[in-house]
């Protein structure tokens, strides 16, 4: 049987039948029930799943499943190696947890997430450490906790984010905050997150027609004076005119 690659992160939800089906794969995958139950035998290990127990299955490891009732699970598939969690080498002894209440808001929010339409990748990753120190019962790192933050700030930076906001979504001080963004980017919270908002300003300007007032908006500026007044402070330009070159180098290349 061929073993599949998938993106970093993919998120669906399935339910399974009365057959048992093997299967093995390169990606670490989570298996977090929504309801009904389902067996599940990992590596000789097994385990009935239901909305308060879930699975971790690490890249590699057989496994296969099976429920003779209707059921529904919330599947997440990692590109394991793009995860730098030291909890990976612990779950292949136990790789069946119970779903704690934090742990059962996170499934939520994921299986939310994607209710019509596809989640931004960089935000599943960025909830999938917090995941995992939750279902593992450990107290979420901070660098879980930044990593969670990071991703739903950017997937929403229209939202309005202050630096109280953001280490209260982090559940954390600001000073510590602070010292967090400083040891792991460089950078302070204002500032990431103002680049995070000109990136986005600037990509909608090169590859959309919207106005520049639903662009300042959508790119969490107040208004198209503030959208201006931080692309001339931060790279000498204003929205008109970084869309007009944009335009221009976009014809001579063609």
């Amino acid at each position: 049987m061929p073993i599949i690659h998938p993106p970093s992160v993919a998120i669906d939800i399935r339910s399974y039948g009365e057959r048992w089906v093997a299967d093995q794969h390169a990606f670490a995958q989570l298996v977090l029930p929504l309801s009904g139950e389902v067996e599940l035998d990992i590596e000789g290990k097994g385990a009935l799943l239901n909305p308060l127990i879930g699975a971790v299955v690490v890249a590699g490891a057989w496994h296969s499943q099976q429920s003779a009732i209707e059921n529904h699970s919330l599947i997440v598939d990692v590109d394991q190696a793009a995860m730098a969690h030291p909890i990976w080498e612990r779950i292949a002894q136990r790789p069946f947890a119970g779903i704690s209440p934090a742990a059962r808001k996170l499934v939520e929010f994921m299986q939310l997430s994607i209710a019509g339409c596809a989640a931004p990748p960089s935000l599943l990753q960025g909830w999938v450490p917090l995941l995992l120190d939750t279902l593992m019962l450990e107290p979420p790192r901070l660098q879980s906790r930044l990593t969670a933050l990071l991703a739903h700030a950017e997937a929403n930076l229209a939202l309005p984010w202050t630096t109280e906001s953001m280490a209260q979504f982090a559940c954390m001080s600001v000073s510590r905050l602070h010292a967090l963004f400083q040891d792991q980017l460089n950078t302070s919270p204002r500032a990431w997150l103002l680049s995070m908002r000109l990136n986005r300003a600037c990509e909608l300007l090169r590859h959309t027609g919207l106005p520049i007032a639903d662009i300042a908006l959508n790119s969490g500026f107040g208004d198209q004076s503030a959208l201006t007044r931080a692309m001339r402070s931060r790279l000498d330009t204003t929205p008109a005119a970084y869309r007009r070159q944009g335009r221009e180098f976009a014809t001579k290349i063609q």
